[in-house]
């Protein structure tokens, strides 16, 4: 896939590594991420995740490698305004109202949004005179969105963004974003929904032991594990015996439900209906953007 040279990149990093002590926590990143795209960074705890974020906003410096935001160091990026940043820690100001912490962020900056467009926006305008100590988990995601997006940044970069969120809250957030992406802008965002990263994203990125393992749409990072899964069906079947069918790598029952793990999924049908021709609810599937996620993030061990 033809990605975006490094001299028009919104987010270009190259070659980053940065350890602690014997742990490498990132080795090696390389990434160029366009203007405009929406990009789901994906790893398990540990991944190197946040590193590369904390190097992105200038909150590290790398052991070696460079990074730069439209052109920028990451400090001069951030000091413009040019990136807004959601942490999923980020303190409040306990003592303020919403509006208040939201309008110290603002007065920081050049050229903020007004306000109440930053609070409409990240749809807290109706707790603009709550305290930030008076804020459910959920609510404190939906300010820590509006302090980030307050800077009118070309570049937004959030960390577990939905997390306290419930479900119709997430579906909420999302709308906005989409109307955000929409002008053109620019979003990186590190999520433990997977369903999240197929939804909204463009592109995923992958990281396992700091390194990237996967990039693409989610249909080329599916791609790039084999195999399908076969469901159906089958009363009665031992497991034994549909772990002996050809082309068959695991099995998993539950009732009379089965499903199939397959290298060779057209050879694992045809023997099933072989075995069990009343087998019935037959459904082939590929390989889902969660078992993607679990195969290409494994311990190498575990590969």
């Amino acid at each position: 896939m033809t990605r975006t040279t490094a001299l028009h990149a919104a987010v270009a990093l190259s070659g980053l590594h940065k350890a602690y002590g014997d742990v490498h926590a990132v080795d090696g990143v390389d990434l160029v991420i366009a203007p405009g795209e929406v990009v789901a960074l994906l790893g398990p705890n540990g991944a190197g995740k946040s590193t590369t974020v904390d190097v992105l906003l200038g909150l590290t410096a790398p052991d070696r490698g460079e990074a730069s935001v439209f052109g920028l160091t990451p400090r001069e990026a951030v000091v413009s305004g040019t990136v807004g940043a959601m942490l999923q820690n980020g303190s409040l100001l306990d003592d303020a109202t919403v509006a208040e912490a939201v309008g110290l962020v603002a007065a920081l900056h050049r050229a903020p949004l007004p306000v109440a467009e930053a609070l409409a926006r990240a749809d807290v305008a109706d707790l603009a005179n709550r305290r930030c100590t008076k804020l459910s988990g959920g609510q404190k995601q939906r300010v820590r969105f509006a302090l980030a997006l307050v800077c009118d940044p070309d570049l937004l970069v959030l960390d577990e963004p939905t997390v306290a969120m419930d479900v119709e809250t997430r579906r909420q957030f999302w709308r906005g974003m989409r109307e955000y992406t929409d002008s053109g802008r620019t979003v990186l965002f590190a999520t433990h929904y997977l369903e999240e990263a197929q939804e909204f994203a463009d592109r995923v990125v992958l990281m396992r032991s700091g390194r990237v393992v996967a990039d693409g749409s989610v249909a080329e990072v599916r791609a790039t594990v084999s195999g399908r899964t076969l469901r159906a069906v089958v009363p009665g079947a031992p497991v034994a015996d549909l772990e002996a069918l050809p082309g068959v790598r695991a099995v998993e029952v539950r009732g009379d439900g089965v499903e199939l793990a397959c290298a060779d999924s057209d050879a694992a049908l045809r023997a099933l209906l072989a075995r069990w021709p009343a087998a019935h609810d037959v459904e082939i599937t590929a390989v889902g953007l969660e078992d993607a996620f679990l195969a290409l993030t494994a311990p190498e061990e575990a590969r």
